[in-house]
């Protein structure tokens, strides 16, 4: 016992003290709970991720916050460790900001802390916005969001272009140190899912063909051609909206697989990943996004499975998909056309896309507006071979159909119109009104100058007769007695006549049976004036001989009348 504390006591002293003085230059070791404390501290840290969601609205990027952080959420709170609630959102300003934990399979452990940065507008000017965010240690652990809507799939390729120029602006601008990391990662990221390494979602990958059988399968043709060095993640959201096209614009599955067909295509060359998603139903959103983080859960395997047949519930994982899949879809589609044109949109400056946007090209050069005014609805000039301009040949937008109608020159991918202040509006027309009412008084005052023309009633009625006779004469207008009284603009014809033939006849319904009011006056008018020519004596016929009724016996109808009255019944 006494043995075995000295020797405990003296290997500790001896490594300390020889630490300290034998070797005063190298560092001291350290004490053995420290280190214990300290490996204890490093096991709970939380692993940070971070995730830039760019485009959409305010309300969508939280619609796609819920989806993700709702199941975590739910089971948090209805789990063993009732605690917290939702995080709050601040994403109504330039770069928005939350956050949420990811449980384990247990409900109990926290795998990452993940860190969501918001950006709605694909501005140049919120590209500094984004550069403090990407950090040599940041950047193994970041992955790119970009959201669309359902409601407008015909502007999806200007859209993803402009987010995808954005980020080469911030991409190219970042230091060499963080360049390096960002070609490590794309190099790790190809490889994923074809024979080096693990799948996305974790599980082993197949093994290769080559000699060693470790090694990976190259990339086919038109993939990982333009690797932006973070990985991205495509999410359109809202696809219930997609019936909606289908009943009110008349969309059919053809039009559904060419919007498929480019969003495949284009994503293809980035080496990125697509999914379809619907507010309040269940998808694989999470387990995409939290594998292409490089989250996994130890108890239990979410599998990534792509789905390409329904076509509210597409899912196209990174590394899956290739011209031939592509292909297949639909017959017809020119996959290498489709991608070389991307290629050539991206060729094009951020700031000249913003001001096609914008519409400012043509606002700022008035020589070229006027050039166009003959074309309806000029659309911004795409270069030649632009996959841009051939997704909205392909798949139009129908405001702009009403735009062409229209003959409107600027292009808008909204309907606006301009609008004047309510008092403005008022005024201008009660100027108008002025002037026509001044107009009206003089034509009238005119006319009745001419009617007066020789003074009095004499010189009125040959004023009269004379428009009358010339009227009548030359073939033109011929004008009524009243026409001093009603006016010449008047027809001629009194108020009360010309306002029933503005309503219209006057209807109503009477038990049941809708019956005219006019018609019905009308018909009262005539009996009363078949009653009273009925009552009026006998004309003159042709001879000027009166036809006299033939005479009444009136004795005898006397007689059988009094006999009526003078009988008696029968006895009884």
């Amino acid at each position: 016992m006494t043995a075995n504390n000295a020797n405990r006591f003296s290997t500790y002293t001896t490594a300390s003290a020889g630490s300290d003085s034998k070797n005063g230059d190298a560092a001291p070791k350290k004490d053995l709970w420290i280190s214990m404390l300290e490996s204890v501290a490093s096991g709970k840290h939380l692993p940070e991720k971070n995730m830039l969601v760019l485009g959409g609205t305010v309300d969508s990027q939280r619609e796609f916050f819920e989806s993700l952080s709702s199941s975590e959420q739910l089971r948090r709170t209805t789990g063993t460790r009732p605690s917290s609630r939702l995080p709050p959102v601040a994403n109504s300003f330039a770069l928005g900001y939350t956050y949420y934990d990811v449980l384990d399979a247990d409900q109990e452990d926290t795998l990452a802390r993940i860190s969501l940065y918001t950006l709605t507008s694909p501005s140049p000017a919120f590209a500094s916005l984004i550069k403090p965010l990407l950090t040599p240690q940041s950047i193994p652990n970041t992955l790119i969001v970009v959201l669309l809507d359902w409601s407008q799939p015909w502007k999806w390729m200007r859209q993803l272009r402009e987010w995808i120029l954005l980020l080469r602006t911030v991409l190219i601008s970042l230091s060499g140190e963080c360049k390096e990391t960002m070609e490590e990662v794309m190099e790790a990221w190809r490889d994923r899912g074809r024979g080096g390494g693990t799948n996305l979602d974790g599980t082993s990958a197949v093994p290769g063909t080559g000699p060693d059988g470790d090694v990976a399968l190259p990339p086919g043709p038109g993939e990982w051609e333009d690797a932006l060095g973070l990985p991205l993640c495509l999410v359109c959201q809202n696809a219930e909206k997609m019936e909606y096209l289908e009943k009110t614009q008349g969309w059919k599955e053809e039009e559904f697989d060419v919007v498929l067909q480019f969003l495949r295509t284009v994503l293809l060359k980035h080496g990125a990943s697509l999914i379809y998603t619907t507010p309040s139903t269940p998808s694989q959103l999470p387990s995409l996004v939290h594998s292409s983080l490089g989250i996994h859960s130890l108890l239990k395997k979410h599998p990534l499975k792509h789905n390409v047949i329904d076509r509210d519930k597409i899912v196209v994982p990174p590394n899956w998909d290739s011209w031939g899949k592509i292909r297949v879809l639909r017959e017809g589609f020119d996959v290498e056309l489709v991608s070389h044109g991307w290629t050539i949109d991206l060729d094009q400056p951020l700031s000249q896309i913003a001001q096609k946007t914008n519409g400012t090209t043509t606002a700022d050069h008035p020589e070229e507006q006027q050039q166009t005014n003959g074309d309806a609805a000029t659309k911004p000039s795409e270069p030649e071979g632009s996959t841009v301009a051939l997704y909205e040949s392909a798949v139009q937008d129908p405001t702009m159909d009403a735009l062409q109608i229209a003959g409107r020159t600027n292009y808008s991918t909204k309907l606006e119109v301009e609008t004047t202040e309510t008092q403005t509006f008022l005024a201008q027309q009660l100027k108008v009104l002025e002037t026509y009412r001044q107009k009206n008084e003089e034509a009238s005052s005119a006319v009745r100058e001419d009617s007066r023309g020789g003074g009095g009633a004499s010189g009125g009625a040959a004023g009269r007769a004379g428009a009358a006779g010339s009227n009548g004469a030359g073939g033109s207008k011929k004008y009524s007695g009243d026409e001093d009284e009603y006016g010449v603009f008047n027809g001629g014809r009194p108020p009360e006549q010309r306002v029933m033939e503005h309503i219209g006849p006057v209807q109503f319904n009477m038990g049941g049976i809708q019956v005219d009011a006019d018609d019905m006056v009308q018909r009262l008018k005539d009996r009363q004036a078949y009653g009273v020519a009925s009552s009026d004596p006998p004309t003159p016929g042709d001879d000027g001989v009166v036809e006299d009724a033939p005479p009444m016996d009136t004795e005898n109808l006397q007689a059988f009348f009094t006999d009526l009255m003078n009988r008696r019944g029968p006895s009884k």
